[in-house]
């Protein structure tokens, strides 16, 4: 945003902006047109992750509404409203709360980071085996959420959804398969169609968008290549 020209307003609990408490945020959205909320729950734990998402989003809308805020944009994962998962739950009431506050808004649903390979790899992990079901995967790189979450800011209000996704789809177990090769990491990776992803049960198209969708330009090499940390 700063790059086109654009002054913004950085706010997190680090620079005294607190969405949970409201410390803050009256300040951090006078004079703004546009809020774009990124923020995310410290725990995932099922009934922490809805407190979080419910009192941050009706902080945030209050504060917006006083200010006269002009467009919402906040980003969401596509499969929110096709999961069991405790964690989707939580965003999808984040969701709702969005299009019930009457300030014009967009939500941006993306598939899962590239960066969260690593991780995704670590929590499925029993010992130096990585179980994962063979549903459809569609990551997207960090750089090309944030590009088009800066266009979408700068664009008018949708007053509904967008999905983006990577450009690459494949069995969720087999493009993990290839990230622990890329970063020389031993661990195998067994298709197992009975595996959960963050304590939820997937199906074949639960992480994927299942209509049109914006893809990003960065797939798995490319990002590999880009990425001396690896994520």
């Amino acid at each position: 945003m700063r790059q086109g020209g654009h002054e913004v307003v950085a706010a997190s609990p680090n620079s005294g902006v607190n969405t949970i408490t409201g410390e803050g945020l009256k300040g951090a959205v006078a004079g703004a047109q546009v809020v774009i909320d990124l923020a995310n729950s410290p725990s995932f734990e099922e009934k922490a992750v809805l407190e979080f998402f419910q009192t941050s989003g009706r902080n945030l809308v209050a504060a917006e509404a006083a200010a006269g805020i002009r467009h919402h944009v906040a980003l969401s994962i596509v499969g929110t409203d096709r999961s069991d998962n405790g964690y989707f739950r939580a965003k999808a009431a984040q969701e709702k709360l969005i299009e019930a506050s009457g300030i014009p808004y967009t939500i941006i649903r993306s598939t899962q980071f590239l960066e969260f390979l690593r991780g995704i790899a670590d929590l499925s992990a029993d010992g130096n085996v990585v179980r994962l079901p063979p549903d459809l995967f569609q990551p997207i790189a960090a750089d090309d959420v944030a590009a088009v979450v800066a266009e979408v800011a700068l664009a008018a209000p949708r007053n509904g959804i967008i999905e983006i996704a990577g450009p690459e789809r494949a069995p969720f177990n087999e493009i993990v398969a290839r990230y622990l090769k890329a970063v020389s990491d031993p661990r195998e990776v067994v298709r197992d169609p009975e595996a959960r992803y963050f304590g939820g049960r997937v199906e074949e198209r639960s992480l994927v968008p299942l209509g049109e969708a914006r893809l990003g330009h960065i797939g798995l090499d490319e990002w590999l290549r880009r990425s001396p940390t690896k994520a």
